[in-house]
């Protein structure tokens, strides 16, 4: 009985895929595989980039948060990006980051995969669907297929999405890599490094008693994350806030009135009715 509804589950699952494909290469070849009338798997809603590099760690966890089971990047063969033949260095990179944040989440990272296809390989693009369609039904819906609830996969993504601007500036240089040794890509994040991103996590504070409405950190906070005015005491938008420590390095010496805090719960904003500052004339 169990093995019957095991297999119907199997049958009657149609995973919803979300394919990222560059305008120039696999989009063509996904073109060509229909034209032609090779047969793939009708699982996936394509999005159509300019180049693979565009696609964003946010892009991926963004259509898994809205129910995607799967996520395929497809790009131009390295060495043939259409811009400057780096696009897809990048993808490549982004793209072994975010499965190690994938695995941090409790999310397969078999979900998320990365392909060179030409427009000239609409075979090939139908072979890779058909492989990637096969695999994803052997996994089953996300977070069934883990044993993870919705709700709990929910908060586990919205913990990462939550820190993907900071991981970002973290691992920039990394990110950067441009190696046509693919193989290098495969050990260049570690589970201790993903584990230390999250665990280092620095946050930023305004001391009340110290900040002097100054407005250097307010003007320039590049997500408008601190709430302030004349007159009035800095307050950041814990939400918000990117963790780029911006504000940190802004803050004049003098003053000395942003505290970065990391392995420490922040202390609770101050009340708006004793924001204001009174100046001595």
């Amino acid at each position: 009985m169990g093995r019957k509804t095991e297999m119907s589950i199997g049958h009657d699952f149609r995973p919803k895929v979300v394919g990222f494909l560059c305008n120039w290469c696999c989009y063509g070849g996904a073109d060509l595989a229909g034209v032609s009338r090779f047969q793939y798997p009708p699982f996936i809603r394509v999005v159509r980039l300019m180049c693979s590099g565009r696609v964003d760690l946010s892009f991926i966890f963004r259509s898994f948060m809205d129910g995607a089971d799967a996520v395929f990047i497809g790009g131009c063969h390295i060495n043939d990006c259409h811009y400057n033949t780096e696009g897809n260095y990048d993808a490549l990179s982004m793209t072994h980051l975010c499965k190690k944040l994938l695995e941090r989440a409790g999310i397969d990272p078999k979900r998320l995969r990365l392909e060179w296809v030409s427009a000239g390989e609409g075979i090939r693009f139908a072979e890779v669907m058909k492989d990637f369609g096969k695999e994803i039904k052997k996994l089953g819906p996300l977070g069934a297929g883990e044993g993870v609830s919705r709700e709990e996969l929910q908060r586990r993504i919205n913990e990462v999405v939550r820190l993907i601007p900071y991981i970002k500036l973290a691992k920039r240089e990394k990110l950067a890599l441009h190696d046509p040794d693919e193989a290098r890509y495969e050990s260049l994040y570690s589970k201790e490094e993903i584990d230390a991103l999250f665990r280092d996590a620095p946050s930023y504070y305004i001391d009340p008693a110290k900040c002097q409405a100054c407005m250097i950190c307010f003007k320039k906070c590049p997500v408008e994350a601190i709430d302030g005015g004349k007159n009035r005491i800095h307050v950041i938008d814990q939400g918000k806030c990117i963790k780029c420590g911006t504000c940190f390095e802004a803050c004049p010496p003098r003053f000395n009135a942003v505290a970065k805090i990391i392995g420490d719960s922040i202390p609770e904003a101050i009340p708006e009715g004793q924001r204001t500052i009174v100046r001595k004339k």
